[in-house]
């Protein structure tokens, strides 16, 4: 079984050009801690500020039935905000692609085998779910809220800078969001394409400098988890809302898409919720 670090980048597959496994590798699974993310935005573990998931959807799923017959599905992943750990995708992506040639007795042994091998990846129970390819569940809908998307604004920063963020003194509680949502991979500097949804009660965002602070992501590196902590953390220390649900929806790349979501305890996404991009 391969053996990884799970305390650097350095020894990551993300970036390194990769052959893909004939065959089941658990040792595949590359673990990254959050603190090291965390820290900067005085996260700390233990303590966290925010309930949450990271939903993976993974449209390339295969494996060999007792006969050796392929079975395809579309599996869906949650892990939860306080492991220690999350996953890099491109090693999730590999450790996958080892189950195509690989015999299970059951579909109930696949679910199995993934869910004790990323909850020892994650440090924590994951949730996984094995859908069909037609599943109703899979349906593209649409972020619901008003969409901040037509404001007409002069953009000129392409950092995120929380100064941007302004509130009035009206309490309010609304949904907005925004498809404008873009950051790069930390490691590849590949672009990562999103949406975000903003959910809150608290006093009244100004919306042109909500929607220049999420474009000032457009040059940030970093990975998808972390963004989504970034901007609920900056909400809570700029906005002071009493309730707060920040969840972003990446399209969808090498077979993988995420959708992490942070909010304040009691607050959850609306379901199901799946976007024509992704």
């Amino acid at each position: 079984m391969t053996q990884h670090r799970p305390d650097t980048l350095s020894h990551a597959p993300l970036g390194r050009e990769s052959a893909y496994p004939e065959h089941y590798d658990a040792g595949l699974l590359y673990p990254i801690p959050r603190a090291v993310n965390r820290a900067p935005l005085g996260i700390e573990e233990g303590a966290l500020p925010f309930v949450g998931e990271d939903e993976w959807h993974a449209f390339e799923v295969s494996w060999l039935n007792a006969h050796g017959k392929p079975i395809v599905a579309v599996a869906r992943f949650r892990l939860p905000a306080q492991s220690p750990h999350l996953i890099e995708s491109k090693s999730w992506k590999l450790y996958l692609n080892g189950f195509n040639q690989t015999r299970f007795e059951s579909r109930q042994a696949v679910v199995d085998t993934l869910l004790r091998d990323l909850a020892h990846a994650a440090g924590a129970p994951v949730a996984v779910e094995l859908l069909d390819v037609d599943d109703a569940a899979l349906a593209v809908t649409r972020l619901p809220g008003e969409c901040l998307d037509d404001l007409d604004i002069e953009v000129t920063d392409y950092t995120p800078r929380a100064e941007h963020l302004a509130v009035g003194e009206e309490i309010v509680e609304e949904t907005l969001h925004s498809h404008l949502l873009k950051s790069n991979c930390p490691v590849t500097g590949q672009p990562d394409w999103g949406s975000v949804l903003i959910r809150y009660r608290g006093p009244k965002l100004d919306r042109e400098g909500l929607l220049r602070y999420l474009i000032g992501y457009r040059q940030h590196q970093d990975f998808h988890e972390h963004c989504v902590e970034h901007i609920f953390t900056d909400l809570m220390a700029r906005a002071r809302p009493e309730r707060l649900l920040v969840l972003a929806r990446y399209v969808r790349r090498g077979g993988l898409d995420i959708s992490p979501w942070r909010a304040t305890p009691g607050e959850r996404p609306p379901e199901p919720l799946r976007l024509s991009r992704q």
